[in-house]
């Protein structure tokens, strides 16, 4: 028969000793923070990065103690609720209040709770009361939430059968991950393939030798200003998320402010490329957004129709040929960016126009069944974790 018991009557609930930044080291006993149980919790190992020094950590342990086989660990700050069960070989302190510690004092299965703070019934509870979902778990709340908890064997029973499910998830999700990176790898070959190869007619140029006569290859607008109702669009390196960008969601600034950018304004049809930041990320400009401008950190290309197309560019300019050549050619710390003359300056050989239609084509539909494929497979993996949480729910419901 299953009965329902606070957290709080089956384990002591409680947090660590505060260990002061100037207490930590380089080397010693592994100190783990939010991130690291929840490295531990999803992945299983943690590269870790913050020490105590041992004599600290006897020190702790002699008088408050320390993690052991058995206990749980859950994450309480930020992302709450990532919980790891401590192993045999553990050996480690970790951060007050970011973390909460769970130490068994009552005849229970740790793996059986551990599942369970796993599953949408600890979850609602967290959220039950505070109308959104809560970002702190303090140690009264958890204390508080309350378990149906069966008898011990049957709990055992139902970690079995859960291990057994999980690690079939497992597999099954570790495939469908090989074949999503194996789809984006065959396109990223093929690509660099198609572009490292010199056939009849290919010849050696620039970005500045292909650019149409009116394209200078300018920065755009340094300080675009403030939000204008109704105003001029202008395309930001945070507005490139796609391949194809439109009107939609752009910033509007006050039109005087591109007085001094004619350089810059869009006809539409541009290849977008990112000079600051990310450099080397690649967008095309809608029709649309003709009239409009760029910010600083974008460089608006416009080709020579007579030598060079949109689509066999936009494939070009992503292949590792020109993109090696940006990362060479970027500099910076804080921030890297890439200037105009490196940019002219890169090189690159292309085909007559009809090689490159015929290229950008049989491009173009390698990419499309590689997004149908890495759809499917995203799919798969959506659908394992929607499998896992209904696991999880019915072995907690009693329904398994």
């Amino acid at each position: 028969m299953r009965r329902k018991v606070p957290l709080g009557d089956l384990f002591r609930v409680g947090s660590s000793k505060r260990v002061l930044q100037s207490q930590w080291k380089s080397v010693g006993v592994p100190f783990f923070r939010g991130r690291e149980i929840t490295r531990l919790a999803t992945e299983g190992f943690v590269d870790n990065e913050l020490f105590i020094s041992e004599d600290l950590y006897a020190a702790f342990a002699a008088k408050y103690g320390v993690p052991s086989a058995g206990d749980i660990m859950i994450t309480a700050i930020g992302t709450i609720g990532n919980s790891y069960i401590v192993r045999d070989a553990d050996r480690f302190y970790f951060k007050d209040a970011s973390v909460l510690w769970l130490k068994k004092t009552a005849e229970v299965s740790s793996d059986f709770v551990n599942l369970w703070l796993k599953s949408p019934l600890f979850f609602d509870q967290l959220d039950k009361g505070n109308g959104a979902t809560v970002d702190t778990l303090t140690i009264q709340k958890l204390q508080s939430v309350v378990i149906d908890l069966p008898p011990l064997e049957e709990q055992l029973q139902i970690v079995g059968i859960l291990d057994e499910a999980f690690d079939g998830i497992a597999t099954a999700k570790a495939n469908a991950e090989k074949n999503l990176q194996n789809v984006r790898a065959l396109f990223e070959s093929h690509l660099q393939a198609v572009f490292t190869q010199r056939g009849d007619g290919w010849t050696e140029t620039t970005l500045e030798g292909v650019a149409h006569r009116e394209c200078t290859l300018s920065y755009g607008i340094v300080q675009p200003g403030d939000e204008f109702a109704d105003g001029l669009a202008i395309v930001r390196p945070t507005d490139m998320t796609s391949k194809v960008i439109y009107l939609d969601g752009l910033k509007r600034i006050d039109p005087k402010l591109a007085d001094s950018y004619k350089r810059t304004t869009l006809v539409g049809g541009e290849l977008l490329l990112c000079v600051r930041g990310s450099t080397g990320m690649l967008s095309i400009a809608a029709p649309e957004l003709a009239g409009g401008n760029v910010t600083r950190g974008i460089v608006p290309i416009r080709f020579d129709p007579a030598l060079m197309t949109l689509d066999f560019g936009f494939y070009l300019m992503n292949s590792d040929v020109v993109q090696e050549q940006i990362r060479e050619k970027t500099y910076g710390t804080a921030l890297m960016q890439i200037n105009i003359r490196d940019l002219r300056s890169i090189s690159f050989s292309i085909p007559p126009l009809k090689k490159q239609e015929a290229i950008a084509t049989a491009l173009h539909e390698l990419s499309e069944e590689t997004q149908r494929l890495e759809s499917l497979y995203q799919q798969k993996l959506a659908a394992l974790d929607e499998l896992k949480k209904s696991l999880l729910h019915q072995a907690f419901s009693g329904a398994l």
